[in-house]
């Protein structure tokens, strides 16, 4: 049989006392959301998008299409917040498609979702940002784009006036598998190398959240960092005996 373990750690940093990030780990929705704009509008934002996420997971089921929906009402509640903000997210979700589970990964600005399995880690999401579309057009390698001055620039979010459509990806669960849900204040200080040595490293969903934001933090942090670790786990038993199973 199967089970979900996860683990969150979420820090400000070392440079700003907001922490403008907000994250979810429940049933079936797993996700971060990154306020865009240093105040507490963006803090607003986040929160808000993970609060109607947090909806969606109290539901007796989730199709793929209600993340899309959730999302979109969470846009429109942006817009015509008073307080405003805008904010990343991106998540996973495990959803219903004929009768089957599935994961549907989702994505909008640059927090990312990673999928390690015990061949490697492969970063699932595509960044939403002016340093990504650089990389994309051959302007800038993956290591200059990790110092481009414009990094933190993002060219989709959720709270604009726009009619945002999030990247949307969905394919069947496999036993053993381990996500890793981040904003991009871990990503900028913690290259991908880094941040598989600490998955494999520890075994447990918690441990490795609290693991990559330490690494973080020791690194500099200058943003608000936060870590969702999902396991999806073979559970064992024999004789009585339950023994998790995971990654390594």
């Amino acid at each position: 049989m199967t089970a979900i373990s996860t683990g969150v750690t979420t820090h400000p940093g070392v440079v700003r006392e907001v922490n403008e990030d907000n994250a979810i780990a429940g049933r079936r929705v797993f996700a971060v959301a990154d306020g865009v704009g240093g105040h507490s509008a963006g803090e607003l934002a986040s929160a808000l998008v993970v609060a109607r996420l947090r909806e969606l997971d109290q539901g007796d089921g989730v199709a793929p299409d209600d993340v899309r929906v959730a999302l979109a009402d969470a846009r429109r509640a942006l817009v015509e917040s008073e307080h405003g903000g805008m904010t990343t997210a991106a998540g996973i979700a495990l959803v219903s498609v004929s009768e089957r589970p599935h994961w549907v990964v989702f994505n909008i600005g640059d927090s990312r979702v990673y999928r390690l399995d015990e061949a490697r880690l492969a970063q699932l999401t595509v960044d939403h940002s002016e340093a990504q579309e650089l990389v994309d057009a051959g302007l800038l390698t993956e290591d200059e784009a990790r110092n481009y001055p414009r990094r933190n620039v993002v060219t989709r979010v959720l709270g604009n006036d726009g009619d945002v459509v999030p990247d949307m990806w969905l394919f069947p669960p496999r036993a053993g598998e381990r996500f890793l849900i981040c904003t991009d204040g871990l990503t900028n200080e913690v290259p991908d190398d880094g941040l598989e040595e600490v998955l494999r490293l520890h075994g447990g969903a918690r441990e490795a959240a609290a693991a990559l934001v330490e690494l973080a933090v020791a690194n500099g942090a200058r943003d608000n960092v936060t870590a969702v670790v999902v396991d999806y786990r073979v559970v064992v038993e024999a004789g009585g005996d339950t023994t998790p199973r995971g990654p390594r």
